[in-house]
């Protein structure tokens, strides 16, 4: 059996980990549980189809990893996960300009032809809209696709991690370090307990250089600062079924039960260190998004900001693969704000690479290289 750690326990880690006990590895997850970690605070749209990237290396592993969820949603129910925070309710696209509708319609149509998942589009006047997200204000046409969804990303991980554990690994609290003998990294040591493995995964986000400095390997990770806000509203309705928004800007509306409202996201690149503080400005930045668009909320009730850092690789483009230079380390990151929806399947590619299993991607769109200097 073949023993493999891996270090971080955010989505991409604890995917790693779950895959690689079904398939039979002995593992070993490892987590500090710093503050700030991405999965910890995200809530997350799983709906890569109508994006305007043009890098199709993005768009090929956000498309694979929307296609994933369903099957994996079902085999977490099968363990008996039931709170995965994952619905399928769709999204709405809305803009107030038809026009644009009507392109994104265009784009959603094109897209279907080799993403079937998609479901069905439809395009929606502002009536419509409203009707379907009450909070709305006026004067928003959207494209709906009932094949999104919404996913809590704490809920989710926890789910992959208990699973994980179900099927024998172990998950162990604490700050690992890289142990290796001459160019072969041979497992972690935590405090003062060594743990050999043959493969060691590093899944440790924003904290992978830090992690991987001692080796004298300098990984170009950055890391973008993202506070979101929960509210909760006075609606009789399930809200858990509404969908989720998706505007023309940066900021978006993720509803859940209990008439919890998800609003989301700063986008905070000039921050000094790992400063997981809410702040006042963060907090109305996204009320000022969040209330011009849905000005009902004003009335709603404050519940908790979440802060999280989104690792970022160069060209903005995760990677993955075999550190160069040592044997048995592996590594994966740059997930970016798309870290719930590429996560659990980037982490099944990991465990089948670990495991010396053919991949379904091709793993040179997504070269580690890039990101070590």
């Amino acid at each position: 059996m073949k023993k493999v750690i891996v270090i971080g326990s955010g989505i991409l880690g604890a995917s790693t980990a779950y895959q690689l006990t079904k398939m039979g590895a002995d593992v070993l997850l490892i987590d500090r549980q710093d503050q700030g970690q991405a999965t910890d605070a995200a809530a997350g749209i799983i709906c890569p189809w109508l994006s305007q990237r043009r890098n199709q290396a993005w768009y090929r592993l956000a498309k694979a990893g929307a296609r994933f969820y369903p099957g994996l949603i079902e085999e977490l129910i099968q363990e008996g996960e039931t709170e995965t925070g994952y619905a399928r309710v769709g999204a709405l696209s809305i803009h107030p300009d038809p026009e644009k509708v009507r392109k994104m319609e265009e784009r959603a149509r094109l897209r279907k032809e080799d993403a079937p998942e998609i479901g069905e589009i439809a395009m929606l006047n502002d009536a419509e809209t409203q009707a379907l997200f009450p909070l709305l204000g006026e004067g928003y046409h959207s494209v709906r696709i009932s094949g999104a969804a919404r996913v809590d990303g704490r809920a989710l991980r926890d789910a992959l991690i208990r699973s994980a554990q179900r099927h024998g690994a172990v998950y162990l609290q604490g700050d690992a370090v890289l142990t290796y003998e001459a160019n072969r990294v041979t497992g972690a040591k935590v405090g003062n307990e060594r743990f050999s493995a043959d493969q060691t995964v590093v899944c440790a986000g924003a904290w992978a250089g830090l992690l991987l400095e001692p080796l004298g390997i300098r990984f170009n990770v950055r890391f973008q600062k993202a506070q979101i806000m929960h509210v909760q509203v006075d609606r009789k309705e399930d809200t858990g079924k509404w969908p989720v928004v998706m505007p023309p800007s940066d900021q978006y509306m993720i509803a859940f039960g209990e008439q919890k409202i998800v609003i989301g996201a700063t986008h905070e690149n000039d921050i000094e260190g790992y400063d997981t503080r809410i702040t006042a400005g963060g907090m109305q930045e996204i009320l000022n998004k969040g209330l011009s668009l849905a000005p009902r909320l004003a009335e709603s009730t404050f519940q908790e900001v979440r802060v999280g850092f989104r690792p970022f690789t160069p060209e903005f483009l995760p990677v993955i693969g075999a550190v160069p230079g040592w044997e048995g380390l592996l590594a994966a990151n740059g997930l970016g704000a798309s870290g719930l929806t590429m996560g659990p399947f980037l982490g099944s590619q990991l465990a089948k690479l670990a495991l010396g299993m053919d991949l379904d991607i091709d793993i040179r769109d997504y070269d580690i290289r890039k990101a070590i200097g």
